[in-house]
């Protein structure tokens, strides 16, 4: 079999700053948006089973597999994304607030550890001008379409809560809602996991109506502040929980020169860890997971899965292995439910707790 497209593309877009060349994509991906090229792409992309299919936070996803947030921070290409053969597409972080983020260089490349590390900042258009955006997608994607919701930087961590709502009010349109409160990118953000914020926060957006509303969780968090994180999911009747974000941690395996800059740290060397953090999180409750960490094989989404996952996100897996990846996991996760004698995705999930 000879090199994909990806494979002739990969060299000249790693040739290329990280950040430069995931906006070439992004701008790649817009261009192709409403034409031929879409169609074409979810015809051979999307891999239609009845086995795929998983219900999750009120919502029908055709496959487990989605794409995390991160990638389509402004929500330009959510309908490209999911003729990739995504199951639902997370746009944002979105803050209330247009933001820069942080100053360049601000992404970079872990080849030799299959990562990257980024302190974007979340960097974005703002709520004004990304809530019509996610109007226009939730009419006539085919797929789930979540915002990852975050909080402005200017916002002072006191008034985080209205922060957060204003966002929510702009992009009330998506049909679920992640706050984000464990980027490592933003100052004082992840001191919002404590139980006192988190009420707060998630208390007011769910009296505002956000629904189903689902917080994104740090795998810095220790056990007890996990177990925390839960009681207030439970306490609030939320309906998901995201698990992980990425780390601070720089594994003693990491061999890239790129290994010591500061930021969020994802891709391979996450993948362990967050199956773990899946796991604790599933034996403690029982709202649907969503497994995100590392995964960039069926194998590896499989084992999320097993591990609790309801359904599986991933970012970094894209940048390495190319645009037919969804596809390529969804076709080996039904060989691997067939090898293990699951009917479907769904019967799978859990299976190692």
């Amino acid at each position: 079999m000879g090199p994909s497209l990806y494979d002739i593309a990969k060299p000249l877009l790693f040739s290329l700053p990280p950040e430069t060349a995931h906006e070439t994509t992004v701008r790649g991906l817009e261009a192709a948006q409403g034409t031929p090229v879409e169609s074409l792409l979810r015809d051979r992309l999307t891999v239609t089973d009845d086995r795929l299919a998983v219900e999750a936070f009120g919502q029908s996803f055709p496959s487990p597999v989605g794409i995390a947030a991160g990638f389509d921070k402004n929500a330009n290409v959510a309908p490209m994304l999911a003729a990739l053969g995504f199951g639902h597409v997370e746009v944002g972080g979105v803050t209330a607030e247009q933001q820069a983020g942080n100053p360049r260089p601000r992404m970079f490349r872990l080849p030799g550890d299959g990562a990257l590390i980024n302190r974007l900042g979340f960097n974005n258009d703002g709520a004004d001008a990304i809530g019509p955006r996610v109007a226009d997608h939730a009419d006539s994607l085919s797929v789930p379409l979540g915002v990852n919701v975050g909080k402005s930087k200017s916002a002072p961590l006191e008034d985080a809560a209205d922060d957060y709502l204003y966002t929510y009010e702009r992009v009330a349109d998506a049909d679920f809602f992640v706050v984000n409160v464990s980027s490592p990118n933003t100052p004082g953000l992840r001191s919002l996991q404590d139980r006192d914020s988190l009420t707060d926060i998630l208390g007011t957006l769910r009296d505002a109506g956000a629904d189903p509303l689902l917080v994104k969780l740090s795998p810095d968090l220790g056990e007890g502040a996990i177990e925390d994180a839960i009681a207030v999911v439970d306490d609030l009747d939320l309906d998901g929980i995201v698990a992980t974000n990425t780390t601070t941690r720089r594994p003693a395996s990491l061999s890239s020169s790129s290994a010591a800059e500061e930021g969020g740290l994802s891709g391979a060397p996450l993948e362990e860890h967050a199956t773990e953090t899946i796991r604790f999180v599933a034996r403690r409750t029982d709202v649907p997971v969503v497994g995100v960490g590392g995964v960039d094989s069926a194998e590896g989404a499989y084992a999320k899965i097993r591990a609790g996952a309801r359904v599986v996100q991933l970012y970094t897996g894209l940048v390495y292995e190319g645009p037919t990846l969804a596809r390529d996991i969804n076709q080996g996760l039904l060989n691997l439910l067939e090898r293990d004698g699951f009917d479907s995705v769904a019967d799978a999930v859990g299976a190692d707790l």
